[in-house]
């Protein structure tokens, strides 16, 4: 008696079916079968679930055509380059001999989990032309929202601290992409000066921070979204030129993704905590060093003077 196994089922249901998986689940289908394979390769597929977990993949940028548009950026590739964490192992020597995108897209998306699903609250597409002698020479930063321009949500009944965010970096000449946030806050502070809140949200690439940060304020009972911003710095806490971002980028869109699987949000915010500990311990070994340096140049100088004094004292 022959036994009845799910690939019976019509390749219709079976693509329906195939459907309602997330990425991980639809991508663990398609290792089961060769039929299932097949049909789990269907671009549509995974178009609509990228769609499902960015809504901003499918707003269309300056030239008029979504990133899921483009020729060079493919479905399957793009989910498997943007929703695993990037590899702690991404280095700029390897890209080194690398040619640098000539330009980025950013698709940001802001949501909020109720029920264990996703409400997009907030989507945004930002294209940057890299190849200006002045990006590549000025400290590297990308505003998806800026302060004049401010985004008013609906009421909300959640804090800013509860936001998630993701920022997908894309280089729509080679295809690649990777996330640079860490989708839940690893830190929550509060503005000096205007008391807004700062909600931040951080990879460690190569030795260095890429840092999104969310700045709102609640108003009558609505968060207003001020500022969303993208900014890289290194371990000295300086911030880094657009030409070295580019470089870690380019790095981290080739090199493998992390394996960390559900306890990858953890894994970026110990990462964060021990890049700002790092930070924090380099400049207070440079402080204790300049004020080394300070007491011997004092006590040069003291035994100049008084070496002078007693020459003019025995003459």
């Amino acid at each position: 008696m022959r036994t009845t196994t799910v690939e019976d089922l019509p390749a219709d249901v079976l693509a329906c079916a195939l459907r309602r998986l997330d990425g991980p689940s639809l991508a663990a289908a398609s290792c089961a079968t060769a039929g299932l394979r097949a049909i789990a390769a269907d671009p549509a597929t995974w178009r609509a679930l990228c769609l499902a977990q960015w809504p901003s993949l499918g707003l269309e940028t300056l030239q008029q055509h979504n990133i899921l548009g483009s020729a060079a950026v493919s479905p399957p590739r793009l989910f498997a380059d943007a929703f695993p964490f990037p590899s702690t192992s991404t280095s700029t020597e390897a890209a080194a001999d690398q040619c640098l995108p000539g330009e980025l897209i950013s698709a940001v998306d802001v949501y909020h989990t109720e029920n264990g699903a996703p409400r997009p609250l907030f989507s945004r597409v930002v294209e940057t032309s890299t190849s200006s002698s002045w990006f590549l020479a000025s400290p590297f930063r990308v505003d998806a929202v800026e302060c004049k321009d401010p985004v008013r949500m609906a009421s909300a009944s959640f804090s800013p601290a509860e936001l998630e965010l993701s920022w997908i970096v894309v280089d729509p000449r080679s295809g690649r992409a990777v996330n640079v946030s860490s989708r839940r806050a690893v830190a929550v502070d509060r503005h000096w000066y205007t008391g807004e809140t700062l909600v931040r949200y951080a990879v460690v690439l190569g030795g260095s921070k890429f840092e999104a940060t969310i700045t709102c304020s609640e108003e009558a009972g609505c968060l207003n979204l001020r500022e969303v911003s993208l900014t890289v710095e290194d371990a000295d806490g300086a911030a880094v030129s657009g030409e070295g971002s580019l470089r870690l980028l380019a790095a981290a869109m080739e090199a493998p993704r992390s394996k960390a699987g559900e306890r990858e949000r953890e894994e970026a915010k110990r990462r964060y905590e021990e890049f700002v500990r790092s930070k924090r311990g380099r400049k207070e070994s440079k402080a204790r060093r300049e004020v080394l340096v300070d007491l011997c140049c004092s006590a040069v100088s003291a035994v100049a003077v008084l070496s002078f004094l007693a020459s003019v004292a025995l003459r």
